[in-house]
């Protein structure tokens, strides 16, 4: 079987979840994507990180008090595509260079730097999902 025929082949996985956005929903994102991409049989790393930051981000700078943050993982082929959906459209993140001594602002030069790709896909106002992909081997059969 060629890869492009394995690719067919292979089920579409999908995991969904909304949480608050505030720093225990982004701790609880990645705790629960970790535990979702172990049971589908995929790395963790850089997934995990990935996921972190944007998650991060959405609690920090996509926060409407209310209004929650959906996480989205979705595995197609060899490709795990990871979207955080926020209420702050306004806002489109873009990868800065903070200054030398700044304790934060470099998460989405991270995200730059892990994803094989990754953008912002303006939604129905006022959503925004920030989305990071990663070609991913795909998981073994078990007998």
């Amino acid at each position: 079987m060629n890869q492009k025929s394995a690719e067919l082949t292979m089920p579409v996985r999908n995991f969904s979840v909304q949480l608050s956005p505030t720093p225990r929903g982004a701790r609880l994102a990645r705790l629960l994507a970790t535990e979702q991409l172990h049971a589908w049989g995929l790395p963790l790393d850089p997934a995990r990180q990935l996921i972190a930051e944007l998650a991060s981000n959405a609690a920090a700078h996509g926060r409407v008090p209310g209004r929650d943050f959906r996480l989205m993982l979705y595995v197609v082929g060899g490709t795990l595509r990871i979207e955080v959906t926020d209420t702050r459209g306004e806002r489109l993140p873009r990868p800065r260079t903070p200054a030398p001594d700044a304790e934060s602002g470099r998460g989405l030069l991270l995200v730059e730097a892990l994803a094989d790709r990754w953008g912002v896909t303006e939604g129905r106002f006022p959503r925004k999902t920030v989305w990071a992909e990663l070609r991913c081997a795909p998981p073994e059969p078990t007998f």
